[in-house]
């Protein structure tokens, strides 16, 4: 496989990351060696159980969480859809996009927008559905929350960190959790009766071990529950580590219990969990790589396999993150760089991915990708052309197909189907 460069400096965000790609030139790197066919196991799980589902709403619910074994009914009628983007980049949104969606043609309409959000780059829906939260990636990072009824703003609460990229509600909708990547720190912050947020009750920064080759520092990219729903990982691309916590669901507070380390210099940056339970896939975007990782329950361990192909032949090409279907068949792969979907069949109860080819997204730098609540969608958010592209996908062979013309969206950098 080949390898890239480090993703950032230390104290940089990842929008002025992004930004720079798209200018200036990037360290060569040796050309990777997969292609169409490759497939890769995760070292076998220890706890063979299959943990329930915990429902949890984040842009990547599909993708970073246990999901539903069989797809639900495809609901009828025009269906929500949230739009994260950058308010302080040129061109960049007024705050949180409101459009809907047609869940049977994919086609999607704008619906407004709720202002007095700033720099809302990725958002998660409580359980119950009635309120958004959105980090504010900014040097002094803050999470909002929204009652979508009357889409009142109802208030934001300090990280402790730097620029957040990533949060998710934990599936008992008491906890958010929230991931800074600048400082390289998580949080949990309550999450009261009517939705608001209240002061954190924990901040954590990933000082072990040592930043990998190209980094700064620790750049923590997700903070995700699994699903056991006991403990919490922590994705984070600078230290090259999948940080597993112990969440207590009373005080909020967390407890590390174990590290996973990628090979130096990977870069991995969202995980991604099987429906069953024991297996994850990882997105590495330093090194242009993705592996099967082993997960267990028990003690919160994960595994992390050989590294494999993301199917993409431009160079430079970062991964941004997987989605699963529901039935856990298939799986499919954001490239940013190649703007490609790569398309993966996945075997051996979660075990293995075997990666089937890519298809263009139809747009450039595909930054989110998420599944409807059916499967039966796609939506990917593609940051440097502002347009969200939609792809119906067919439950059977795995197959995506665009659903028409991809939507306007300022400086999209995440889409929210619910």
């Amino acid at each position: 496989m080949g390898r890239r460069t480090g993703a950032a400096a230390e104290g940089w965000s990842r929008r002025r990351f992004v930004a720079v790609l798209g200018g200036a030139a990037v360290a060569p790197a040796v050309a990777g060696c997969g292609g169409d066919g490759d497939s890769g196991a995760a070292p076998e799980a220890q706890e063979p159980q299959e943990a329930a589902s915990p429902g949890q709403g984040s842009p990547s619910g599909q993708a970073s969480s246990s999901v539903s074994s069989s797809p639900s009914p495809s609901p009828s009628g025009p269906r929500p859809l949230y739009l994260g983007t950058y308010t302080s980049a040129e061109g960049g949104g007024k705050g949180v996009g409101v459009a809907s969606y047609d869940p049977a043609s994919g086609r999607i309409t704008g619906r407004g927008t709720i202002t007095g959000v700033p720099d809302p780059s990725y958002l998660a829906v409580h359980p119950d559905g009635a309120t958004l939260y959105a980090v504010n990636e900014r040097a002094k990072g803050t999470v909002t929350a929204v009652r979508l009824s009357d889409r009142k703003v109802l208030g934001s609460r300090a990280t402790g960190g730097a620029h957040p990229c990533h949060l998710s509600v934990h599936p008992g909708g008491r906890w958010l959790l929230s991931a800074d990547y600048g400082s390289g720190t998580v949080a949990v912050h309550p999450i009261a009766a009517s939705g608001a947020l209240g002061e954190r009750t924990a901040t954590v920064r990933h000082t072990r071990p040592s930043p990998g080759p190209g980094q700064q520092g620790p750049h923590a990219h997700q903070f995700v529950t699994a699903p056991d729903g006991g403990h919490v990982l922590a994705v984070d691309l600078g230290t090259d580590t999948v940080y597993s916590y112990r969440l207590d669901e009373r005080k909020g507070t967390l407890t590390e219990v174990a590290q996973a380390h990628t090979r130096p210099g990977a870069g991995p940056r969202q995980l991604t969990f099987h429906p069953g339970g024991r297996y994850a896939y990882l997105a590495n975007e330093a090194d242009d790589t993705v592996a099967v990782c082993a997960y267990e329950a028990g003690t919160g361990r994960l595994t992390i396999g050989a590294p494999q192909s993301t199917g993409a032949k431009a160079d430079p090409n970062y991964p941004a993150q997987f989605a699963v279907t529901p039935d856990g068949a298939y799986a499919f792969l954001a490239n940013r760089g190649d703007n490609t979907l790569a398309r993966y069949a996945v075997e051996a109860d979660g075990a293995r991915l075997r990666l089937l080819g890519t298809v263009a997204v139809e747009g450039d730098f595909p930054r989110q990708i998420a599944l409807s609540p059916d499967g039966g969608l796609l939506f990917a958010a593609n940051q440097r052309s502002g347009t969200v592209s939609v792809f119906e996908v067919d439950g059977g062979s795995g197959e995506l197909r665009l659903a028409g013309e991809p939507f306007a969206s300022p400086v999209a950098v995440c889409a929210l189907p619910l």
